[in-house]
């Protein structure tokens, strides 16, 4: 197995990884690959078309990051079903990496994309490491976050005046 995505993985004994979940929600917390597997799972086949090193084909399992984000209740004016559309999140990796998705990309009633936080990779559990992002829709792997470290919801992009 090659590239970043087994390359975070290993196996060395040690404190398991956290991913601190913040920003524009009710219930901002830490979580781990363990908690991660208290959602039902999905898996995903995926091959990216890496720039360096080619096509790599990998097998993800882990929750949805919309479920997971939504037991952490994003402030979503109730009374205005489209502010939801205004919530960005950002995900980083230990390694500085990151990537920004929109609300409305992963929400069931929009775009529906299936975006894992992989708690799995071709079987190998990633809880020392931290879970991964996986958007199985995605050609190019660019967005592919390793060792998650954090993810912030944000909803302070109000509408223009």
């Amino acid at each position: 197995m090659t590239g970043p995505y087994l390359a975070a993985a290993g196996t060395a004994v040690g404190p398991l990884a956290e991913v601190v979940l913040a920003g524009d929600v009710a219930r901002p917390y830490r979580l781990t690959v363990p908690d991660l597997l208290a959602w039902p799972q999905r898996q995903a086949d995926v091959a990216f078309e890496c720039a360096t090193s080619g096509v790599q084909r990998h097998r993800f399992t882990g929750p949805l990051l919309h479920d997971v984000l939504a037991d952490a209740g994003p402030v979503f004016d109730p009374a205005r079903r489209k502010d939801r559309l205004r919530f960005l999140i950002a995900v980083r990796g230990a390694d500085g990496h990151h990537a920004l998705l929109s609300w409305a990309e992963i929400d069931p009633d929009f775009g529906q994309a299936p975006v894992l936080l992989a708690a799995t990779v071709d079987g190998t559990p990633l809880d020392r490491a931290g879970p991964q992002l996986v958007l199985p829709q995605d050609r190019c792997g660019a967005r592919h976050i390793s060792a998650i470290d954090t993810i912030r919801v944000d909803g302070g992009y109000r509408a223009w005046t």
